[in-house]
Formats: C-alpha cells, structure tokens, sequence
C-alpha cells in the first residue's frame, strides 16, 4: 500500500463553509417538522411546511457542492478505495444508529407499532436491509417506505450511488461534459415533475427512480457551482440565507405547483448554494451554524423512529390542535437534543475510533 495514500494532508477534511453548514441544520429541522405536519395534513396544501421535502434536494445540492470542494483535487491522489472509507466512516454509522432506533421503535411502540405482522426472520431481514441500504419495500403498514424502519434512508442510498458515480466518472470529466450531463438531468427531472405532479418522489414503491432523477440533477449542478467557481459574494449573511432557504419550503401549493417545485430545485437551490458560499458569516452567528452544520445528519438519521410512533399517537388519541402545537414543537427540540446524544456519545467516537484504525 502506498503510505502517501494515508497521510494527514490527503485525509484532513478541508476548512467548512460555516453559512452552508448552518443552512444544512436549518433544512434538516424543517425536514423534522414536515414530517409530524405529513401525519396531521395529510393533503399537502394544508400544511404550512408542505413542500419541506424539497429540503432533500437541497441537501444533494449542497453535497455536489461540498464533494467537489472537499476531494477534486485530491481524489487522484488519495484512490477510489480512500474516498470510499472516507464516505463510510462519515455516513455509514449514523445509517446503522437509524436502523437500530427504527427496529427499537417498531418492537416497543407504546402506541402499536405492530411488530407482530412480521416474524424473527423477516424482521432480521428488514433490519439487515436497512443497515446495508439496500431498498426492500415490503411494509404495507408503512406506505411501503424503501426502508420501512427508516425511512429517511431512501436519500442515503441515493447518496452513496451518487459518491461511487463520482469518483469513477464524475470527477475526471470537463466542466462542458459535466454541464452537458446536467442539462440532461435537468430533462429527466422535468418530466419526473410533470408526470408525478411534483418531486416528492424516490421514498417509495412505485417512485423508486424519482430519488436517482433528483439526484442526478442537483448533484450535478452544486457539483458545477464549485467548478465554475460560481460564488456569489453578497451581504446576507446566515440570516437572510435561512429565510430565503425557509421561503422554499414553506410555498404554498397552487395549480403551476410542480413547475414551481421543478423551478425551485432547478435554479432556486444551486443560486442558494452560491450565495451561501459567498456570503460573509458575522461573529453572533458562527456558534450556531457550526452546530447546525453538526447537527443537521444526526438529526436527519435518527428523528424518524419517533414519526412512527408519534403517528400511531396520533391515530389512537387524536389530540386537538393546541395538544398538537405542543407536541410538534416540544418533540421537535426533544429530537435535537436527541441527536446531540447520539452526535456525542455515538457517532463522533465511532467515527474517530474508525478514522485512527485506518490510519495504522
């Protein structure tokens, strides 16, 4: 083995940029509220954070963005197989901390989370499944999520595919291929928008290739605002950022809705990713959009095994609307702090565990 191929400088992720790192934990928040509204409304136009699912889009964005930044030029030097540890040790943990919360969640639902419906082995299966990403949707009772004991794992598994895409193809292509690959991406997702009604696609059953649409393109288009080197310097700061992110997701529905839902992944978020990486982050604000940014994947991975329950929750007792105000809004910080645990206790000591054995 090449020792170069180890050493700090090629392992050592690059310096952050914080804005970005903040608005990832402002979209994983809002991810957290959409999903406790989808359970209350289940028509989308009555939720005031109905379209927070676009946030995912958001994140591919963003992870073409910072992908590009953090290994083109050192992927070559580091290998295909460094970059990959690289991306295990960074994301796997916290998909095999979701999957254990989703079996917890499904076994000891106070609520009725109907484990009984599936036996030992089928149950086994679901979980190796989950830890492995491999998408099996089999369970009815849970609108046959690709990955019913987390379901937000479908984008994980979009994630991955789009890692492996770019280190054997993507990052040694030209600036024009790769505009060329997002123009065509850009297509495919129009007529994804246009047929399905929106882009809300890629979680379940029978809108499997709605996730590798939606990828394709914003991977591909944050992945060219660091080529082109097409940052924004701007005065916004984190705060005007988040509102502007917030505006997106909390649109409200009307009858050109997938157009608006395609405009805003099309052109809203890359220009949002520009401006982030551009704007200037006042001294008030750093603390917080560190922890955001640190925050953000914990919560994103570990926030849904509570869904389930606060859905059968829901189904069983039918809480009025101040009950419900509470509910959401306290689940909502219990679930950060939540996270924090698990950031702390769990996946940062796992992470660095695994970070030092690589490097002997």
């Amino acid at each position: 083995m090449n020792v170069n191929k180890l050493s700090p400088d090629l392992l050592k992720t690059r310096q952050h940029f914080e804005i970005l790192d903040g608005l990832r934990g402002i979209a994983a928040l809002m991810v957290v509220v959409f999903h406790f509204m989808e359970i209350v409304y289940t028509d989308y136009s009555k939720n005031f954070v109905g379209h927070g699912f676009l946030a995912v889009d958001f994140f591919f964005c963003l992870s073409g963005f910072v992908i590009g930044y953090a290994y083109d030029n050192r992927i070559g030097k580091m290998g295909v197989m460094e970059f990959f540890k690289s991306r295990l040790i960074r994301l796997h943990p916290l998909v095999i901390s979701g999957s254990v919360l989703g079996l917890l969640a499904l076994l000891f639902d106070p609520f009725g989370g109907q484990p009984e419906l599936y036996g030992t082995g089928k149950l086994l299966l679901l979980f190796l499944a989950s830890v492995l990403l491999i998408p099996w949707p089999v369970m009815g009772d849970r609108a046959f999520n690709q990955f019913g004991l987390n379901a937000p794992a479908w984008s994980l598994f979009w994630e991955y595919v789009a890692n492996i895409v770019y280190a054997f193809i993507l990052y040694r292509i030209s600036r024009r291929y790769l505009l060329i690959l997002a123009l065509l991406a850009a297509a495919l997702l129009s007529v994804v928008a246009y047929k399905a009604g929106n882009l809300m696609g890629g979680w379940g059953k029978g809108n499997f290739w709605d996730g590798g649409a939606r990828i394709f393109y914003s991977f591909l288009a944050g992945l060219l605002v660091f080529r082109f080197n097409a940052i924004i310097k701007n005065r916004l700061g984190f705060a005007g950022l988040s509102v502007l992110l917030v505006l997106a997701l909390i649109m409200p529905y009307f009858q050109w809705n997938w157009l608006a839902e395609l405009l805003v992944v099309l052109c809203y978020f890359p220009l949002l990713i520009a401006l982030g990486a551009g704007a200037t982050l006042s001294a008030g604000f750093k603390k917080l959009c560190v922890f955001s940014g640190k925050i953000s994947y914990p919560l994103y991975m570990t926030h849904y095994a509570a869904m389930w329950m606060f859905g059968n929750y829901y189904a069983s007792h039918k809480p009025g609307t101040a009950q419900l105000a509470m509910i959401i809004s306290g689940g909502t910080i219990l679930l950060v702090g939540f996270s924090y645990l698990v950031m702390v206790a769990y996946d940062i000591p796992v992470r660095k565990y695994l970070t030092a054995r690589r490097g002997k």
